[in-house]
């Protein structure tokens, strides 16, 4: 009987490990025809780019033409001397295209008609790296030449240092050279390939730099905003290189963050970010802030690049970029007929801020010439103060008083951690998943650093079960089932609660918290990380 036991035990090892196996390998191969036919389809979309640069040139050239036949025309003014030398048929034509006047379409050779001169414009001058996609999060760095200190490898080396080995994988960072002499760029990706000789080679770090052509003129700027001609310059450059940037990273990863070559991060900087931003997949935001000072930590999902960049193009000579901003958020939101206050919550739908800041300044000396900027961000000293996990989409509730805004959604989505008034018995916090969900461990942590006793005290942790009634459970289970249908499965003990959950329970619909006896301290609920797996957890 245990040999028989023992070899069905074997058969169902070696089933689930190939199952397992063909699903890892059918997952593996999927992903790698998802990334062949992304760089198809992005490759499709640089040759329509290219024909549509050649159709609007042939189109701009025979505009030019049809303008010089109406002018030779009205000279002529109808003269018959004029028109002898030419056939019925020469002269119907000519009639035809001098009175037709088709609608041109806006695109971006409006704005920047000079790029028409020259079909590489668009394309990077320089090019280094492996040009990796696929990834979740891209980093966009540029940087110019500064007359007296350069940040760049001290911000390389920050990013970098805080990444795990399985984050460097699912990044890119990209360095924008945003400089038109050729020597001083060569020089600059030289000391690149120096320091970060093995990011560079394992597809980590890419550096690009524009063609001259890229650039209009910057002479003849209108002054605006009381700001120098030397400034306005500065910013409307530094506008159209945000742009280039953008552009070449759009088709690399889900998400881009807009960096800066004079910062320094915070540890698990990169988990934080994208935790964030997965927990609200299922919210329409366009704007993920994670520093508050100018357009440092700014994210954005990549579909939405499109329409920044073309917004930015229509109005590169009039304002700075986070200006720009501001302004796409009001018009995609702002009502002219309610107040500014109505206004500014609209755009805070759109425009969600994480704190504290992951990124701080450090930059003393600016690249505008001779401009000096104490910027810091005073929320980068903070603690983090609470920690964000992907959890099951679920509606929360709780009986307990919020205080300041401190709500338990927010903690659930990992936003802010959630502070109640002195908890009571009977108070509860609950979880109910959207769909039941396999939970195989749960971790519910209270207090934080700056309010260390803030515990839950005499709380429990229980689970209803989705199919309640066809239960098969041990003694010892059965034992734990509330009146309610409810399972006491585990208790905080020094503000931790921490366990696993019987596979018997599962699929599970919901869990709460449940409060014994009356607490003398108010209570924090700074992490919550409950699902299929368990993993990067600190206490």
């Amino acid at each position: 009987m245990r040999l028989r036991n023992g070899t069905v035990a074997t058969v169902l090892v070696f089933i689930t490990t190939f199952l397992s196996l063909s699903w890892y390998t059918a997952w593996q191969n999927g992903k790698e025809k998802l990334i062949a036919y992304q760089r198809e389809f992005h490759a499709l979309k640089e040759r329509l780019r290219i024909a549509e640069h050649r159709t609007l040139q042939r189109s701009s050239e025979l505009n030019a033409i049809l303008e010089q036949f109406r002018r030779a025309v009205a000279e002529t003014n109808g003269s018959k001397n004029a028109m002898n030398n030419f056939s019925d048929e020469t002269l119907k034509l000519l009639k035809e295209l001098t009175s037709r006047k088709s609608l041109q379409v806006p695109n971006i050779y409006y704005h920047l008609p000079h790029l028409l001169k020259n079909e590489g414009s668009l394309q990077p001058s320089v090019q280094v790296g492996l040009g990796r996609t696929g990834v979740s999060i891209v980093m966009g760095i540029p940087t110019v030449k500064r007359k007296v200190k350069s940040y760049l490898t001290e911000t390389l080396h920050s990013l970098i240092d805080k990444l795990s080995p399985e984050e460097k994988l699912d990044c890119v960072m990209v360095v924008f050279i945003g400089e038109t002499d050729l020597d001083y760029v060569n020089s600059v990706v030289a000391s690149l390939e120096r320091e970060f000789s093995t990011e560079i080679n394992s597809g980590l770090v890419e550096v690009i730099a524009p063609p001259p052509t890229y650039y209009p003129d910057l002479t003849n700027l209108k002054e605006t905003f009381g700001d120098s001609k030397e400034r306005v310059r500065w910013r409307t450059k530094q506008n159209l290189d945000y742009c280039f940037l953008m552009m070449y990273a759009q088709k690399k990863g889900v998400y881009y963050i807009q960096l800066e070559d004079d910062i320094v991060v915070k540890q698990n900087y990169f988990s934080t970010i994208k935790n964030f931003a997965l927990q609200l997949a299922s919210e329409d935001w366009m704007i993920l802030e994670f520093s508050q000072l100018g357009f440092i930590g700014k994210m954005f999902q990549s579909p939405d690049i499109t329409l920044i960049v073309e917004f930015i193009f229509m109005f590169y000579k009039e304002k700075p970029i986070d200006w720009l901003l501001d302004h796409i958020l009001w018009v995609k939101v702002c009502n002219p007929e309610k107040d500014a206050k109505h206004c500014d919550r609209q755009k805070s739908n759109l425009r969600i801020r994480f704190r504290p800041s992951l990124f701080q300044h450090v930059g003393l000396h600016s690249s505008l010439a001779g401009k000096i900027q104490k910027l810091t961000d005073k929320d980068f000293l903070k603690p983090l103060l609470h920690k964000i996990h992907v959890n099951p989409p679920a509606e929360v509730s709780t009986s307990l008083k919020v205080y300041q805004g401190h709500t338990l959604e927010k903690t659930y989505v990992g936003e802010d951690f959630f502070w109640a008034v002195t908890p009571v018995a009977g108070d509860y916090i609950l979880f109910k998943f959207d769909k039941p969900v396999n939970v195989e461990r749960y971790l519910f942590h209270s207090g934080n650093p700056e309010h260390p006793g803030d515990i839950l005290l005499n709380t429990t942790v229980e689970v209803l079960p989705f199919q309640n009634e066809e239960l098969v459970l041990s003694k010892e289970t059965k034992d734990k089932r509330l009146e309610d249908g409810y399972f006491r499965i585990g208790k905080f003990e020094n503000g931790v609660a921490e366990g696993t959950v019987d596979p018997s329970l599962n699929p599970i619909s919901s869990f709460r918290l449940s409060v014994i006896q009356n607490s003398a301290v108010w209570a924090i609920l700074n992490e919550v990380r409950g699902g299929r797996t368990f993993k990067n957890i600190t206490g």
